[in-house]
């Protein structure tokens, strides 16, 4: 009598908890005082993807007249965009490690102000060298403020509704940033010079600076929590690797001899042996690895990883490609290029703001399968498109699809990684999220480059149709593995430490 009388009372505190927490998962964080505090927290943590897409996508449009005016020679031409990139990739994983070590409200500033800063110089830029030591030391910046904004973001949303809209205008502000850089390089380069695009790109760095000084909570502590220290093995390792092996498939289309020249063969053997070591150092020898065993226990990640890291890599090549063939083939001019964007622009502001309302409502395997769908449409449309396309029937779609495959794919992603990772860990799972995604773009653009270069022969459309071709080929290998990663809603739960929290007590009453 006694136990069933006790029953429904379990059930109503159990009740009561799940409403509790639906309701945490709904309220502004206790961080922020008020509206006004989080809304700046917000503009200065999204504004930051904004301008690490702008820095990339813009630089491509001005790069032509860089080329003439610095007198780039034909050889060395893609470094100054592609070295950015690379060195932003290579440099994630330690400054995420900085980040759980000491806070993200440091390494966030400290890497916005660092990118400011050779930006701005970079429009002073007298040489081509200079220019490529500007773009390379810029790229530090992103590499520490990425992984700080997303340790920020999941440290101080707890899993919910509000954490899930959150995450979905990060995702959306990357295609926003890419428009606004593509929109910002055809202006200066068509209106005013191509130092104007780092001069305005750097006034708005410093707009999201001061935001981010003001508004940020400050989590700093000079001493790193108990056990958490740098693993300099790994960085020794893992950063040398990543450039070399890099370097080497994205300069072999650019090398006299492509894979035969011996400064290819050379940097791709110390690269994959700098990676063999990292592998070893990781697995066997660091006290507390970069990348730890435990990131990969949670059921799912590693096919996450194989399957956001090919779908990253497609839209690298997408937003590359699709912006020359309608700039070269299609022939139309850098601002009518960034108009025709402004359908992914709109749908990634739009899933954004409605997708964050309803991702606790959806499955997440489902919209991974739709993400990978989208992905792979957005590269077969221009893959089969004519030289004289109708804007309504192949562009427009294509635009659609790619935000729906980049914004669905980031979002439930950040959400299941940083959910999955206790608060000490969240430099890590920004390190981790930003890793895929510069090293897959990085990564494929090497390979995409060299297919290519190696079908030069053909017709400028047919030519940049290989790309296309290409990311069809590796965006369906994701689609293949996306049914299988099994990520349920991303509704109001306990975090991590909640839940060891209460599993504690229960296995000392089970000894």
């Amino acid at each position: 009598m006694g136990a069933t009388g006790s029953e429904p009372e379990l059930g109503h505190r159990e009740l009561t908890t799940e409403l509790e927490i639906e309701k945490l998962g709904r309220h502004r964080p206790k961080e922020f005082g008020n509206i006004w505090s989080e809304m700046g927290f917000c503009i200065s943590v999204l504004g930051c993807m904004l301008m690490a897409e702008f820095f990339i996508s813009g630089f491509h449009i001005i790069l032509p007249p860089i080329t003439q005016e610095l007198d780039i020679p034909a050889g060395s031409q893609t470094w100054p965009s592609s070295i950015f990139s690379l060195v932003t990739g290579a440099f994630l994983l330690p400054f995420g490690r900085i980040g759980d070590m000491y806070g993200g409200y440091a390494l966030f500033n400290a890497g916005m102000v660092w990118f400011l800063i050779w930006n701005l110089v970079a429009g002073f830029s007298q040489n081509y060298i200079m220019l490529i030591v500007c773009r390379a030391l810029a790229g530090l910046g992103p590499a520490a403020y990425l992984p700080a904004s997303i340790a920020l973001l999941g440290k101080i949303y707890r899993p919910g509704p509000r954490k899930n809209r959150v995450f979905a205008m990060y995702g959306a502000f990357a295609p926003l940033g890419f428009f606004f850089g593509i929109l910002f390089g055809g202006i200066t380069g068509e209106y005013l010079t191509w130092r104007w695009y780092f001069y305005l790109g750097s006034i708005m760095l410093g707009i999201f600076c001061l935001a981010g000084v003001t508004t940020i909570p400050n989590d700093f502590h000079r001493t790193p929590p108990s056990g958490i220290q740098m693993d300099w093995l790994g960085v020794a390792t893992i950063v040398p690797g990543l450039i070399l092996l890099v370097y080497a498939i994205t300069d072999s289309s650019q090398a006299p001899s492509g894979w035969a020249s011996p400064r290819i063969i050379v940097t791709l053997i110390l690269g994959v042996g700098f990676l063999a070591a990292a592998v070893y150092v990781e697995g066997y020898v660091a006290a507390m690895p970069l990348l730890p065993a435990e990131l990969f226990r949670t059921k799912g990640m590693k096919a996450l990883a194989v399957a956001q890291f090919g779908l990253y890599g497609t839209f690298g090549i997408f937003l590359l490609y699709s912006s020359f063939y309608l700039e070269l083939v299609v022939g139309k001019s850098p601002l009518v290029t960034a108009v025709w964007f402004l359908p992914m622009i709109i749908g990634g502001l739009f899933i954004g703001t409605v997708g964050g309302l309803v991702l606790h409502r959806l499955h997440g395997t489902v919209l991974l399968c739709l993400s990978g769908v989208g992905t792979v449409v957005c590269v077969l449309l221009f893959a089969l498109m004519p030289e004289d396309p109708n804007y309504w029937a192949w562009v427009m779609p294509s635009m659609i699809a790619a935000t729906i495959g980049i914004d669905i794919a980031f979002t439930v992603s950040n959400v299941f990684i940083t959910t999955n990772l206790p608060g000490h860990q969240q430099g890590l799972a920004g390190a981790f999220i930003n890793s895929l995604l510069f090293l897959g773009v990085s990564f494929f653009l090497g390979f995409g480059e060299v297919a290519v270069s190696h079908t030069s022969h053909l017709s400028r459309q047919k030519n940049y149709q290989v790309a296309f071709w290409f990311a069809v080929g590796v965006s369906s290998v994701s689609c293949l593995i996306l049914p299988f990663i099994k990520i349920g809603h991303a509704k109001s739960e306990l975090t991590v430490e909640e839940r060891e929290g209460l599993e504690r007590p229960e296995r000392t009453s089970l000894q």
